[in-house]
């Protein structure tokens, strides 16, 4: 009858094999632990509130009659943009988040791209192709027009654009060199029928019979306003550029700086638009210079293609067509023949002017425009600060657990101690992997999600163990107490652990910013709690259970019958009337 009671012991205390679960969770924290160092990555990276940084408030601004724009939807679009802008230049942990009706707050950490990450967040990207109606070279600033005293006094390696054509065709940027030219001069002529309403006389043509307004006459006048603000534009700072043209809207001419101020322009009005481009990117091309190739929708292939057909028609310099980004002159080529298809903005680029112009360009224009209200330098001096108190709260809450472990469980306090250290080797190793993986930054409320985990790593081993304790209570020893008490402490476990992560999950999707990191650190720590009570500490009990210091119930090690109230009678009753059954007596 010995057979049949070995063969049936594993199916009634559900016997595992310890020593495979083991084995399996050293090989992962061995595996984290190379792949850490492999990466150079040893700390996990930190958010803005203990690295530092920069805050930027943004205030929404609306063209005039148009206030009804700001509204929540067109807010929360900004908001978008600006995320993937900043994803875009690979900023981590960067906040996004509107305040109020009409502001937004972009937190920025401290790293290599902050910087580019600021100077993009608020641009408009507003993207037109104009064709060119006049170009001039700017003048060298004086002290008084460049209060910086810096300026250039002849355009040197200005940008240019080249598109790809279509078979036989080509095209090529050539700055312009020529002067500003009056009404009369074919220039001037297309200035002055640019601002014609369609189908108006020309210059030449008989006017109506009935007394009405020639509206050639209209288009002079306006024409030599425009002329004026030529005149008068100062391209020789950052400042002045950025308002050149200002309040013009895309179906009329305006002027315009290129954006190192060494030429300036009077532009046509918008033939295409950036909601035409489907793509940007920056490239290198077989000169070995960067460049930036734009890919055009199938209607801003044909706009694309009717502009420059007309433009190549035209003699120098109205066959020249401007990039305008944001009203500063990106480039403006010349057109030899018809373009198609997409088009590459040359010149000097290096690789982080290229990438950031192709990364404003592929993320879209914002629906508003933004003033930049104020900037603060945040500083990671009062995050450490907080760091440090947190991390000596936590000590305190970790050696309280710790003290009550030993004074209430003794010799199973090892085991509860040796499954929190594995936890944390699995939290600090994951954490800082996922810094380079999915950008997870460190934050304030990340590391309080932690300090809460302790608590719920040490319930778990807390469940397990009173099962256990019950058991032998019941009058079993510890190896069938163990296996008995395992199933219902698990199931108990797995209830517990699942509403947390619930909870986690439900904070995570519905807040935003610093709260998130504190609900993915906790859905993180409740993970590996399973984990670590399934694969370290059940095991681990079971392999302890075979020791005599254990299962003799010794008196420090938690586990001592007289010590929980089990009775001997009880447990030798139990054993008399349970052998007939489960233990059948040998000859």
């Amino acid at each position: 009858m010995a057979a049949p009671n070995k063969g049936r012991r594993p199916a009634a205390g559900g016997q595992s094999r310890p020593g495979r679960a083991l084995a399996f969770i050293l090989i992962a924290m061995v595996a984290l632990t190379g792949g850490m160092f492999i990466s150079h990555t040893t700390t996990p990276r930190l958010g803005i509130d203990l690295a530092g940084g920069t805050s930027i408030t943004l205030k929404a601004k609306a063209e005039p009659g148009q206030e009804s724009a700001i509204n929540k939807k067109n807010m929360d679009t900004a908001v978008q943009i600006m995320n993937r802008r900043v994803n875009g230049l690979g900023v981590t942990e960067a906040e996004v988040q509107t305040q109020g009706s009409d502001n937004i707050i972009v937190n920025i950490p401290k790293g290599t791209n902050s910087e580019q990450a600021r100077q993009q967040v608020g641009q408009t990207a507003k993207l037109y192709f104009r064709p060119v109606l006049t170009a001039q070279p700017t003048a060298a600033p004086t002290p008084s027009a460049s209060p910086s005293g810096t300026g250039k006094a002849t355009p040197s390696g200005a940008p240019s654009a080249t598109g790809k054509p279509a078979p036989n065709a080509s095209a090529k940027g050539t700055p312009n060199a020529g002067k500003p030219s009056s009404g009369s001069t074919p220039q001037g002529r297309a200035l002055t029928d640019a601002l014609k309403a369609p189908g108006s006389p020309t210059p030449g043509a008989s006017k109506p019979a009935s007394p009405a307004p020639d509206p050639s006459a209209s288009g002079d006048a306006a024409a030599a306003k425009l002329q004026a603000q030529f005149a008068a534009l100062d391209c020789s700072t950052r400042e002045a550029r950025s308002k050149a043209g200002q309040g013009a809207k895309s179906s009329e001419p305006t002027v315009a700086c290129d954006k190192d101020g060494a030429e300036k322009y009077i532009l046509g009005p918008a033939e295409v638009d950036g909601t035409d481009v489907s793509k940007s990117q920056a490239v290198i091309n077989q000169n070995g210079q960067w460049i930036v190739q734009m890919d055009f929708t199938s209607g801003g292939s044909k706009k694309f293609a009717a502009i420059t057909g007309k433009l190549s028609q035209q003699q120098y310099p109205n066959n020249r067509f401007a990039i305008a980004l944001d009203n500063q002159v990106v480039s403006a080529p010349t057109v030899s023949s018809t373009l198609s298809g997409s088009a590459e903005i040359s010149g000097n680029f290096n690789q982080t002017s290229a990438q950031d112009l192709a990364n404003v360009l592929s993320y879209g224009a914002l629906p508003l425009s933004f003033q930049e209200q104020s900037v603060t330098t945040v500083t990671a001096a009062l995050g450490a600060d907080q760091l440090h108190a947190g991390l000596i709260a936590g000590a305190i809450g970790l050696a309280l657990v710790i003290i009550y472990l030993v004074a209430y469980y003794r010799g199973l306090a090892t085991i509860a101690i040796l499954s929190l250290v594995v936890s944390a080797i699995l939290t600090y190793t994951i954490m800082t992997l996922l810094g380079p993986g999915i950008g997870f930054a460190l934050n304030l409320p990340a590391v309080c999600g932690a300090i809460v985990a302790i608590g719920i790593t040490a319930d778990s081993f807390i469940v397990y163990f009173e099962r256990i304790r019950d058991e032998i209570r019941e009058g079993r020893t510890l190896r069938p107490a163990v296996e008995r008490a395992w199933p219902r402490a698990r199931r108990t476990i797995l209830v517990s652990d699942f509403v947390s992560f619930l909870a986690a999950a439900v904070l995570f999707i519905v807040t935003v910013g610093k709260v998130q990191g504190f609900a993915f650190t906790l859905g993180l720590t409740t993970l590996l709690d399973v984990v670590v009570v399934f694969l370290f500490t059940k095991p681990v009990m079971t392999l302890l259970a075979r020791r005599k210091f254990f299962a003799g119930g010794h008196p420090w090690s938690g586990l001592d019958p007289k010590r929980l109230g089990a009775k001997p009678p009880l447990r030798r009753a139990r054993r008399t009337t349970s052998a007939p059954v489960d233990n059948p007596k040998e000859a």
